[in-house]
């Protein structure tokens, strides 16, 4: 196995890239992992690990694909987008997720805090929703904040990036209903909306969800709350949406 030892060696180099550069990962089409159990979380998966650095020697075997390379603590360190990690940090390519009907999904739009995104993911995966549906300005998928928020979820939960008018066609050809979540005289106590066979969009916490997506939808639901709360975060909005998709 290679050991490096220097900041500039060209391994280093691409891991840290896709730690920290957006255009980096997706010209290369791959991101980056840290820790042992998103590894065995993406070996469980599936998942096609191309390149793994190890602070020291190799602490499990892996497949003879992925490339292999051991170097000092603080090296590791400086690629990791986590603070004082042990490693390992490993590359991943990006998966190319074949198409496939689902009869419920949870969308978000211009939802731009990473953690929010991969809590959602991972909130997703947990009630068994069959689709994540990212649309428009929303945090980089392959951030590895988000990747670290869904724990795992990444690799088994399917996630469509798209925009409105990709949206629209999504939801028609999973003869799908699409709701807004908003906070509107119009809308409806989501506990009265069956929306176990929707689409449910929830926008940012600041700005809601667009004009233009509230156009597209065939109904509004809003979660009830006390007079004097103003809204939810995101990410809480759309967990209590995915539970009522799933009770």
């Amino acid at each position: 196995m290679e050991q490096i030892t220097s900041r500039k060696n060209h391994i280093i180099t691409q891991l840290r890239a896709l730690g920290t550069d957006t255009a980096a990962r997706r010209a290369a089409g791959e991101f980056l992992c840290d820790g042992e159990k998103a590894l065995n979380e993406a070996l469980t998966a599936g998942a096609e690990v191309t390149r793994i650095l190890w602070a020291g020697e190799p602490k499990q075997k892996l497949p003879e694909t992925a490339e292999q390379y051991c170097c000092p603590l603080d090296l590791l360190q400086y690629v990791s987008p986590l603070k004082n990690s042990p490693g390992p940090v490993f590359s991943v390519k990006i998966p190319k997720r074949a198409e496939k009907r689902v009869q419920n999904a949870i969308v978000l739009e211009n939802v731009q805090d990473p953690g929010n995104v991969g809590t959602v993911i991972r909130t997703a995966n947990a009630m068994g929703v069959g689709a994540v549906v990212l649309a428009g300005a929303c945090a980089d998928l392959w951030n590895p904040k988000t990747v670290r928020a869904t724990m795992g979820a990444i690799f088994r939960q399917n996630v469509v990036e798209t925009d409105l008018v990709g949206l629209k066609d999504y939801v028609n050809q999973n003869e799908l209903k699409l709701y807004g979540a908003a906070l509107s005289d119009r809308a409806a106590d989501i506990r009265e909306v069956n929306v176990k066979n929707a689409a449910v969009a929830v926008g940012s916490e600041g700005g809601g969800l667009s004009d233009a997506l509230l156009s597209i939808c065939e109904g509004e639901v809003i979660i009830p709350m006390e007079p004097c709360a103003e809204s939810l975060n995101a990410a809480v909005a759309a967990s209590i949406v995915l539970w009522e998709m799933r009770r």
